[in-house]
């Protein structure tokens, strides 16, 4: 994985009405552009690169969520970045797969849908640090799952549903620019 080749990726992100995203934006490039290794699990202060896979329901109506044991919340799949990783995009993939063995349509090259910077809590031997992720949009096949050790469940959620899943702002408005896209590729 290779930091420059992340940065001119997310410096595409651009929705100048998402200033918690542009913000988000900033960080990573500041981490990617001096930590000597900004993807390793194990850099604590300022925190390390994640990725997560927004996917939409083969209908496009609804994305794929898990309820995270440790965290004991609804998110969306994602993780951190292994060293076999060959592009960035290709984390979130694999952190879906391995989340919810969701079959995604191939793509090359997922479109990035948000950014966000958020704490996670002290825990496992590790101490609070930031994830400094993101969001890829992906599709699935077709609406079936399966639960992996690292989840409790998964749902697939409909925008009527966010206030029950308690989908945090970020991602409705990374819900929001996937949606667009899926109209824009059924047109």
């Amino acid at each position: 994985m290779h930091a420059p080749n992340v940065a001119s990726l997310i410096r595409t992100f651009d929705d100048p009405s998402d200033g918690a995203a542009i913000k988000s934006l900033e960080l990573i490039l500041m981490v990617l552009e001096y930590l000597p290794d900004p993807f390793s699990r194990a850099q604590f202060m300022p925190g390390h690169v994640t990725c997560t896979g927004l996917v939409l329901a083969a209908d496009g109506g609804a994305m794929l969520m898990v309820h995270h044991h440790r965290l004991d919340r609804w998110l969306l799949p994602g993780g951190h970045v292994e060293p076999d990783d060959a592009e960035i995009w290709d984390a979130a993939r694999r952190e879906v797969v391995e989340e919810t063995r969701a079959q995604l349509v191939p793509s090359a090259a997922p479109v990035l849908v948000g950014l966000d910077v958020h704490g996670i809590p002290a825990g496992k031997g590790e101490p609070y640090h930031l994830h400094h992720d993101i969001l890829f949009h992906f599709r699935a096949v077709r609406d079936e799952t399966r639960l992996s050790s690292e989840s409790r469940a998964i749902a697939w959620c409909a925008p009527h549903e966010f206030d029950r899943y308690a989908v945090p702002d970020n991602v409705r408005r990374a819900y929001v620019r996937a949606r667009k896209l899926c109209q824009e590729q059924m047109k």
